[in-house]
């Protein structure tokens, strides 16, 4: 009888527990409609990209000298193999240094 009175015990919370919903799930909208209209959809990602973009040139704009010369470095494989080794300002002093009036 114990272990009768258990396992109803058991199924009535187990019921209880997966079968309720809770009051969020009626708070959104996205349950009865799931799908977002192309034209929302197309503004939202456009504008992000848009903002993306924007930020991604105004990086560009304020590059610290270090870091150009750092890029310069890495688009040549001699440069940047000898980077590796002792370090980019080494680097770009080595192979960049003599050609703006500065190096050995």
């Amino acid at each position: 009888m114990r272990v009768l009175f258990i396992v109803a015990l058991l199924a009535i919370l187990a019921v209880v527990t997966f079968c309720s919903d809770s009051h969020e799930s009626y708070e959104s909208f996205e349950r009865y409609h799931p799908f977002v209209n192309r034209r929302k959809a197309n503004n939202f990602i456009g504008l992000q990209q848009k903002k993306a973009r924007t930020y991604e040139r105004i990086r560009e704009l304020n590059k610290s000298p270090k870091e150009r010369q750092r890029e310069i470095c890495e688009d040549h494989d001699l440069c940047e193999l000898y980077a590796m080794r002792h370090g980019f300002q080494k680097a770009y002093k080595r192979y960049f240094g003599q050609k703006y009036g500065r190096g050995k």
